[in-house]
């Protein structure tokens, strides 16, 4: 028969569910600028300047998705990405990107 929505391996539900997740624009940027070094959801607003209830948001989908990892420091959280394969998912995906696009022109 083959693969429905209804009887979807749970690896394959779990990838759908991070590209959903990827697929957004904040957590596209916040994960681009974990890239270098730990930071704060205030350091994470103020760079990217996005407001700070729209990179809490953020950041609690893409804890929930295992994506990155946090630690308390007195009043505030430092988060940081759990596994930099994800960023060579992203670099993979612009490089495509580019590609596809370099192919239009």
């Amino acid at each position: 028969m083959g693969i429905t929505k209804q009887n979807m391996p749970e690896t394959m539900y779990r990838a759908s569910r991070c590209c959903r997740v990827l697929g957004n624009p904040t957590a596209y940027l916040i994960l681009r600028c974990l890239d270098t070094s730990r930071k704060t959801p205030g350091d994470l607003s103020t760079a990217l300047h996005i407001p700070l209830t729209t990179i809490s948001m953020t950041l609690r989908h893409l804890r929930q998705m295992d994506v990155i990892r946090y630690e308390t420091k007195g009043r505030t959280k430092e988060y940081w990405i759990k596994d930099r394969k994800v960023l060579r998912i992203l670099i993979t995906v612009e490089e495509w990107v580019e590609s596809v696009r370099a192919k239009r022109a």
